[in-house]
Formats: C-alpha cells, structure tokens, sequence
C-alpha cells in the first residue's frame, strides 16, 4: 500500500538550543524563589477581599464540573466521555490556539488539509472520523467561521465526544468542542508573559484583573502576537485581541457578566507542500518515469505568493445573568451578539501530470508546478441568540431531582461575496524545488457570485438526572429544534456543479440556488449510572443527534451528490456507550474507561446503474478510549488519554484511496500524555508524548500519489524556573526528537502539511 511519511532534508531553522540551554543551565543554579509561574503553579498567594489564600503547589490539570447550567452532574456522574483541558495544562505546553490545546485529547486534531482546489484553514478539526469545525462553541454558544481561535481568554476547553445535538441542537454526529472564557473574580492580580521562540515567534499577553467593590469587578485580557512558523517559509500568524469583561453582584444571589472580545488577524496562510518525492509517490505520467524518483521537496518550500493573506475580524458582545431564587432554584440567561470575517487568498496547486513540467528530464532544477487553483474567500458570519435557562431540584417521594430545561432563540447568517482572477490573469508556474513567492501583476476582484445564507432556529430542551438512594441515577435529556433556513446565491456558470453558460462567456455570474427550508428536529439522550462507592461510577448511555443540509456551514447546493442538498433528510447518528469513572488518591486524580459505538446514518450513495443518489449510506466508528488527569501526588501532575478509533463505512461508496472500508483522516489509534513535576529547589520540569497512528486520505481520481499517511511519535519537554516572587522564566522544547512527519494531508493526496520540527520558545511570566 502507499503511504506517505517524510524524510530529512537539511533546512534552515531559527532556533534557540545553545542560548536557551545556557540560560537554564544558569537558572538552575540561582537561588530558589518565593513564588512560581501559576501555568506552573508553585506556591503563590492572592488576596481576596481582604482574605490571603494559599494556592496549590503544583499545576492542576483536573477540573471537576462543565461550565454549562444544562449538566447537572459533576463530570464523574455524567454518563459520557468528557475531557476537559484547563488553562494550567495549555499554557504549561505553551499552547496559544485552540487546535494545539487539542492535542490533550487523544484522536482530536486537524489531520484533512482541504478538497482538491481548496485549503482548509484555522480550526479544521477532526473527532471520532467525522468533521467537527461546526461544532466549536465559546461559553455554550456556537462559532461559526473558518478562523484559528486563539487561547489568550479562554480559562478552559471542555471536549464532549458522542453525539451533542440534546446539549447544543444541530452539531458533528461525534461530539461538540467548547471554549470557556475568563472571566472577572474578586480581588487584584495583574500578570503578563512574554515569548520568543524559533522562527521568530513573538507574543505577549496581559491579564489584569481588579475588584471595584466587595461584589464587583472588571477584567481585561489583551494579546498581540508576530510570528512566523517553525519549519515553514513566508508563512506568518499575526493577531491582536483585547478582551475586557465586568461582573456585577459575586457572591450575591444575582450575578450579572458583561464581555466583550475583538480579535484581528492577518495572517499568510499555508498551501502546503508536494507530496512529489515521499514513499508511496509515483509518476502521474507514464511516459516520465523519472518523476517516480523525484527527489522529496525541501518541507519548509512556500509555493504561494506575495499575494496570499488571511485577514480575520472577529467581534464577539456577551451579556450574562444570573440568579438564585433559593438553593435548589436558579435562573440563567445568556445574550450573545458575534460576528467574524475572514477574507484570505491561497495559492493551491494540483500536482496533475498536465501540472507537472519536467523541460529538462534530467535536470530537476528547470521543473516546474502549476499554481493551478487559487483559492478565494469573503464571508461574513453573523449570530445573535438568547438562552434561558431554569435549573431546579426537588423530590418526588423517594427519588431526587435535578432538572435543567429552558429555551433558545438563534439567528445566524452567513454571506459570501465571490473574488477571482480579473482581466485573464493567471498565476505564474513555481519552481518545483526553489519556488519563488515574489509574483507581482496579479488583478483580483469580485466575481459577481455570491451566496447569503440565513437560519432561525427555536429550541426547547429539558434534562433531569433522577437519584435512587445513593447508588443508582437516571439522566435523561430530550430537545426540539424548529429551524427555517433561507438560501439565495449567484454562481459562475460552466464551473463544477454550476449551470451551464449557453450563448454567455464561461465564468459569468448566473442564479444559483433560490429556497427555503425547515424542519423540526428531534434529539434525546439516556443513561443509567451504578455508584458502588462515593468515588466511582459505572454507566451506560444511549445518545441521538441529527444535522441537516447546510448545517455545519449555512450554505445549501442545488448538486445531487451534495450533503447540502435542501431536499435530503437530515444526517443522522445514534451512539451506545458503556463506560466507568473513578476519583482516586483522596479525589486528587480522576480515571475514565468507556467502549463506544456511533453509527451514521442517510449518507448519500450513488446507484451504479441509475447514477441516482439515495440516502442508504451507513458509516460506524467504534472503539475504546482511556484517560486519566489529576494529581499523583502534591508535586506531580498528569494528563493522559488513549483511544482506538476503528471507522470504517458499513454500507455504500468506499471514501478511502485505497479502496478500504476505512473513513479517512482517522488514525486507529491515538495516544497523548503530559506530566509536570516541582523538584524541592523550585524547578518545574515536564514533557509529554503523542501518538497518531496511519491514516488513509479520501479517495480521489488522483494519480500516483500516496494513499496514506503514517503512525508518527511526537514528543515535548517543557522547564519552568521562578527568578523571584514576581517573575518566572518557562522553556518549551517541541519536536524533541526532530521527527519528520505529516501532519495533515488533502483529499487528492497531493499535497501535505509538514509536522513542527524541532523548535523552542521561551516564556517570560510577570505577575503583581
């Protein structure tokens, strides 16, 4: 079978070794500190109104309750695989968006680099062998956008895998992604932290919190960022964000939030790199066998240009209020006014034997690659919604409630704007192994396609979790969803999928789709848990989710082999789940183990005779997944998962290159962990390692690229030293090893992403 892994070629690398290992080296021979970095945690000290409170010694990656009013049970009671990633744990890694705070849990990842002529781009994730980048949620509410969303005000990622659609309304049939944001306490604390690291990163960020009265507060959380990529030419993520936030009432029986967050970025988006050169690769031409053993490109290579931009401005209004009527009634209710637009140009390219120019067979130096499909993007995503929410506990003889139930009106709306090549403008061929980005001459512009897309939604949910004595519990959650979608777009004839042109030039903007569609949608969850002990559960849960046509983007398609298509039913999966949660060493460190199943169905299959599509199609994903986070002792903490992964279509197309029943862009198995430990002289030193094993890429009429990518081994070590009470320094090593692999691959297997090489970053932590 081919496959795809990846080689060493000497490239040049901004990095810190001998500097950094000085510095530490240094540091371990100061003298010991009085408080360390709270990311990793020694000994520190806040005062809160008045009241001096001792923190934990080490880091505390174990968080013991969701954030959201509708889950009524400690994450120990609840009947499903849950992970939650805390801030202590991110920024020990020193993480910075949330695909990379992802990699605490295990088969979560962005592995699918994007269709042919497109590149998928920021949080492009994958979860149980399903595409998940619509279901991210920040504060419970969903964030629609193709962006990278950045941690700098996030206090913690909860990831929610099995079916979500009761919790959240429509979502991936295996599992939804929440980021929690900070948000004001009582009491003042100010801290920043500074980083340089390989490739010329720069970030800096400030957290400054003050109390304005005995049950108010204000926060503000800032975050400016320039850097480039390690391993990776041209290509840059720069950004800036402020978030302030005020609470009103702490303490009280009524607490009012106010947040507000602004994000700008503008970024250089990665295209990626030829797949020409890896093992499993072979001549797309048969009458240039040369082209089988090609030299593999150098991995930093750039094949954009000068051109190429991603701009974001995301802009997100929160206001929430909360209030007890007594200690077994209380009142939630969140506003949530956002919008994000992104505007990028990407230079893609399709390694075609028609793309691929050899003038000189024996000499690589004149072949040359097609920039063949420049990819364009300006969409605007807008949602305004409001969730109430009623949480009570009450008796009914011998059996204890605890009910969640409320409603939710939504608004969300997605206008895309068509942008080309203008005036017969074409991209310039790159050299295949010395590509040039300095292009000038390009004319782009709009196109006069366009698409709007607007969905109303209304939803009802209740959720109770019923207590039999001590040992035995019921939860159960059922929710409806009204939706009404309207869809209008403008589109260019003659491309794949659009009408035909007639008598006008190909390219023309003509109608596209023009309708309206709406549906109830009905979702429910049950699972029976067995307390043996206070500590320990174990538990059985069944779960339903639906997503309809258009759901994870707002865009519908008139294409009768589309997803999107209005006129097909709903996506459907149901998930079994049989699992057991344990706390143990005095509640410090918390044991999960489930065996799972999802099936999917209404997937479209095309008749072979009739070349009609049907929704008959059936896709299973079914495994183990194992996690354990928390304390093994005062100075030692740890966060570590596994979970197998066996996904693979029960019934219709094969959507795997090598013709398997495998669901691509999923490996078997998946392994990550992270450990810290404070040594008695005040160093913390940690590291973990992560595990993906092979993956299969979609199939695709391609010819002679590889149908896979490798397992791969990543590991990354990380020190932490206090200089005095106000200011310590953190060092990450990432790559340790410098091992060469693919991080992600496209559809057509022409083109991959390059895994991090070796690199570092060094972090200076400020705090008052």
């Amino acid at each position: 079978m081919a496959h795809i892994t990846s080689r060493k070629h000497p490239v040049s690398r901004n990095t810190l070794g001998i500097a950094t290992a000085t510095l530490m080296t240094g540091l371990a021979m100061t003298q010991p500190a009085l408080a360390a970095d709270p990311a990793a945690d020694a000994t520190t000290t806040k005062n809160l109104a008045g009241v001096q409170v001792q923190a934990s010694t080490t880091s505390d990656y174990k968080v013991d309750n969701l954030s959201s009013p509708k889950v009524t049970q400690p994450i120990l009671d609840t009947t499903q695989t849950i992970s939650v990633i805390s801030k202590d744990l991110f920024l020990q890694q020193g993480a910075t968006t949330l695909t990379e705070a992802l990699r605490n849990s295990p088969g979560v990842g962005t592995f699918y680099v994007g269709e042919n002529g497109t590149t998928s781009t920021g949080d492009a994730i994958y979860m149980r062998g399903f595409d998940t980048s619509g279901s991210i949620f920040v504060d419970g509410v969903r964030d629609l956008g193709t962006i990278s969303r950045d941690v700098f005000n996030t206090e913690s990622v909860e990831v929610v895998k099995g079916p979500a659609s009761t919790d959240n309304g429509r979502t991936a049939p295996t599992g939804a992604i929440n980021m929690v944001s900070k948000q004001p306490e009582l009491g003042n604390a100010v801290s920043a932290s500074l980083s340089y690291g390989s490739a010329d990163q720069r970030r800096a960020t400030a957290d400054w919190n003050q109390g304005i009265s005995d049950t108010s507060a204000v926060r503000l959380n800032v975050m400016g960022q320039d850097s480039g990529v390690p391993g990776r030419d041209k290509v840059q993520n720069n950004r800036w964000a402020v978030a302030p936030s005020f609470a009103f009432g702490i303490g009280t029986a009524t607490r009012v939030y106010l947040d507000y967050m602004h994000v700008k970025q503008d970024n250089v988006p990665d295209g990626g790199v030829p797949t020409i050169g890896l093992p499993g690769y072979s001549s797309p031409d048969p009458k240039r066998p040369v082209l089988t053993n090609a030299l593999e490109v150098d991995s930093s290579n750039f094949y954009g240009t000068t051109a190429d931009h991603d701009h974001v401005t995301a802009d997100m209004f929160t206001a929430r209020i909360e209030h007890d009527f007594n200690d077994r009634l209380a009142f939630h209710n969140t506003f949530r006014w956002g919008r994000t637009t992104e505007d990028y140009l990407l230079t893609s390219f399709m390694g075609t034997a028609a793309n691929l120019l050899t003038p000189n067979p024996n000499d690589p130096s004149t072949w040359t690659i097609a920039r063949s499909n420049p990819t364009f993007k300006h969409q605007d995503n807008r949602i305004i919604t409001d969730q109430a929410n009623l949480t009570a506990s009450f008796e009914t003889g011998a059996i204890t409630h605890n009910l969640s139930t409320g409603i939710e009106l939504t608004q969300e709306k997605a206008n895309a704007t068509g942008y080309g090549a203008l005036n017969g403008t074409t991209w310039p061929a790159a050299n295949l192994y010395d590509p040039n980005w300095n292009v000038s001459g390009l004319i782009v512009g709009q196109n006069g396609a366009y698409s709007h897309g607007k969905t109303n939604t209304a939803s009802g949910y209740v959720f109770d979790t019923l207590k039999f004595a001590e040992h035995w519990q019921v939860n159960a959650g059922v929710r409806l969803d009204h939706y009404n979608t309207d869809y209008a777009s403008m589109v260019q004839c003659g491309a794949k999928g659009a009408p035909t042109c007639g008598s006008l030039p190909t390219g023309s903007a003509v109608p596209g789709l023009d309708t309206k569609t709406g549906d109830n949608l009905w979702n429910w969850k049950l699972g029976v848990l067995y307390k043996p002990a206070p500590n320990g559960s174990f538990y059985v849960n069944y779960a339903v989710s639906a997503e309809p046509p258009g759901g994870n983007t707002l865009t519908l398609s008139s294409a009768a082999n589309s997803a999107d298509n209005p006129n097909l039913q709903p996506q459907r999966a149901r998930t079994y789940e049989v699992g057991t949660k344990w706390e143990l060493l005095d509640e410090k460190i918390l044991l999960t183990g489930a065996l799972y199943q999802t099936t999917v169905s209404n997937d479209l299959v095309q008749d072979p005779v009739t070349l009609l599509y049907y929704q008959i199609g059936k896709k299973r994903v079914q495994g183990v997944e194992l996690s354990a986070v928390g304390k093994l002792t005062e100075h030692w903490a740890v966060s570590a998962g596994f979970t197998t992964m066996n996904a693979s279509v029960l019934s219709g197309t094969s959507v795997a290159q090598d013709g398997s029943s495998d669901l691509a862009y999923t490996p078997k198995k998946a392994f990550t962990s992270w450990t810290s430990y404070l040594l008695p002289f005040g160093l913390t030193i940690g590291g973990g390692a992560r595990y993906n094993g092979d993956m299969q890429r979609g199939v695709d009429g391609a010819i002679g690229t590889p149908a896979y990518t490798k397992a791969y081994w990543v590991v990354d070590a990380m020190a932490s030293y206090p200089i005095n009470k106000h200011v310590d320094l953190r060092l990450n090593l990432y790559n340790l090893l410098d091992k060469d692999y693919v991080a992600a691959i496209n559809k057509s297997g022409y083109r991959y992403t390059p895994g991090t090489p070796r690199s570092a970053m060094i972090t200076a932590n400020v705090r008052f």
